[in-house]
């Protein structure tokens, strides 16, 4: 049998071996994923939803138009922003500790996750709202509508469906954060991957976590995708 042959079916066997000996491990740490991830979108979005329009409604000549608000909280995301995950988890470090009471585990791990996403979806909310006609919003402030009508009304319903792409490309960004919160003991596939696929260099256990994470990302993608099409369509 030629060699590059061999090596294939011996890696395919330990491939197939590592799901017989932490099958437990990988479900546990596809649960400790979702967790990580489930309560740090559901804690950014509501942050980002926030700062996203108080960034739009308060630019100059908008609904809300304030200078001041706006440039500050403006410099404020783009220096969270600027923040690659792995400084940003270490510099709130303290915070964390006061937050959540630990600065490991899962638990650890949704501090700086809601601190590296919020500001992301900020940004991407702003995007989203801008796309919005200001022919409607002029049109339903002719006809009378508050300004927070037109926030919930106009704006949000108009750009929901760029808000749903948004929220998706967060989602798979997030999910790529958790993955690196590993480095801290976090869990979660990411911690798998390191503690047992590369400091105890089993490549199978490594790979079989990267095949989990793009089968997760495939379908919060294709979901997104589907949510907003039918969005658009309505």
């Amino acid at each position: 049998m030629p060699a590059n042959k061999t090596e294939e079916t011996g890696f395919l066997q330990e491939f197939i071996d590592s799901f017989t000996e932490y099958g437990d491990l990988y479900w546990q740490a596809t649960l400790e994923t979702f967790y990580m991830v489930g309560y740090g979108l559901a804690i950014s979005t509501v942050i980002g939803m926030l700062l996203g329009t108080v960034l739009v409604v308060t630019r100059p000549n908008h609904i809300y138009k304030n200078r001041i608000v706006y440039q500050i909280l403006n410099v404020v995301i783009n220096i969270l922003r600027s923040l690659p995950f792995i400084i940003l988890m270490v510099a709130i470090i303290p915070l964390t500790k006061f937050i959540a009471g630990t600065t490991i585990g899962v638990k650890g791990a949704i501090v700086p996750l809601v601190f590296y996403t919020a500001p992301y979806i900020a940004r991407l909310v702003e995007s989203a709202l801008l796309e919005v006609d200001k022919g409607v919003i002029e049109a339903f402030q002719a006809m009378g509508a508050t300004r927070n009508q037109i926030i919930f009304r106009v704006l949000l319903k108009e750009a929901l469906p760029g808000l749903i792409l948004g929220l998706t490309i967060a989602t798979i960004g997030l999910i790529g954060a958790s993955a690196m919160a590993g480095v801290i003991g976090a869990g979660g596939l990411g911690d798998v991957a390191i503690r047992f696929g590369y400091q105890r260099w089993e490549p199978a256990v490594m790979v079989t976590c990267v095949i989990f994470l793009i089968v997760i990302v495939q379908v919060v993608q294709t979901l997104g995708e589907t949510i907003a099409k039918r969005l658009r369509k309505r």
